[in-house]
């Protein structure tokens, strides 16, 4: 029988979308599958010794809603964007729970009911600019005759995108802190592995009376995830996608892996165009962020894939992100 003990390393590892749902197989029945396959990968890191923050993606998921949403909108009130964020991390977090302890007791004959979701506000300024140019596309695709009907009737705004149709496009602000942290660190303290910052978690502001406030709007995950790991001072951060390593000329015939690269290096191949924004880009930024997190020196980012996880720990595959030299 398997034991898990501590060894006092705290690691953020957050999910892609690739680890909780395969591209074209939305069904529920297929997600559990897959996050079956993602619970095995967070439980040999348990029995490293690491205590866990999983978050995770949920963009396929929260499309499926928005879609369900927008059908039935002449039938039920419609249902604002941050709550469907809060639904699909309350959805995601029961499914990734569950499949935890089922192969925890089946596979690695561990009972260890010590597992805990929690709804995650994650606080932005209001004044973010995004928040008044949206770019950030999501839900389903849409012809140019039905974009215009949901711009006149429902006031979106939306854009062509990139030739597939058009999409509702929302802001995407930056995340600056985790409203729920201490619960979190509560958690931690007492050896939970937390499910936090689904989705990037649900972005609110403080208004002027002090109230929390919430917007139409998602949060980038891995942004979300670095702002998460600087704040309980982890000491690594995994950052989980398709490719199993950074790459420079990506898909060019001179395409290259990093193995180790410290952060000054990784942001100049940033400015160089390397890494675009709307793929590696995201991550590379977030990478970069936690580094830096004044909170937090020392640290250091993982960038692979779930299945290249467990070799990159052992120095075999993936990119680690550390610190420049002092």
């Amino acid at each position: 029988m398997s034991s898990i003990t501590p060894n006092g390393k705290t690691a953020v590892v957050a999910l892609g979308g690739n680890a909780l749902s395969r591209k074209g197989e939305g069904q529920i029945e297929k997600q559990f599958e897959q996050t079956r396959k993602t619970a095995r990968l967070i439980i040999k890191l348990l029995l490293q010794g690491y205590k866990l923050i999983v978050t995770h993606g949920n963009g396929p998921q929260v499309g499926d809603r928005l879609v369900q949403v927008e059908a039935a909108i002449d039938k039920v009130p419609d249902i604002p964007l941050g709550v469907l964020v809060g639904d699909t991390q309350g959805g995601m977090g029961y499914m990734i729970e569950q499949c935890i302890h089922n192969v925890m007791r089946r596979e690695f004959g561990i009972s260890r009911p010590y597992v805990a979701t929690v709804l995650t506000q994650v606080m932005i300024d209001p004044d973010d600019p995004s928040l008044k140019n949206p770019i950030k596309p999501i839900g389903p695709f849409y012809t140019e005759d039905q974009a215009q009907k949901m711009i006149e009737e429902n006031g979106w705004s939306m854009v062509e995108d990139a030739g597939r149709g058009w999409r509702r496009v929302v802001p995407s602000p930056i995340p600056k802190t985790i409203v729920e942290r201490e619960t979190i660190k509560c958690l931690l303290k007492n050896d939970f592995l937390v499910i936090a910052a689904g989705g990037g978690g649900i972005p609110v502001y403080r208004s002027e009376d002090g109230w929390l406030e919430g917007i139409d709007g998602v949060v980038d995950k891995d942004r979300a995830s670095a702002v998460l790991a600087g704040t309980i001072m982890a000491d690594e951060l995994f950052i989980l996608t398709d490719e199993e390593a950074v790459a420079l000329d990506y898909r060019k015939p001179e395409q290259r892996y990093l193995s180790e690269v410290t952060a000054s290096e990784l942001e100049k191949h940033l400015k160089d165009g390397q890494f675009p924004p709307g793929s590696m880009g995201p991550k590379i930024e977030a990478a970069i962020d936690f580094i830096r997190c004044p909170n937090n020196p020392g640290g250091r980012v993982l960038i692979t894939s779930p299945e290249k996880t467990m070799d990159a720990l052992e120095g075999k595959a993936g990119t680690w992100i550390v610190p420049d030299p002092e």
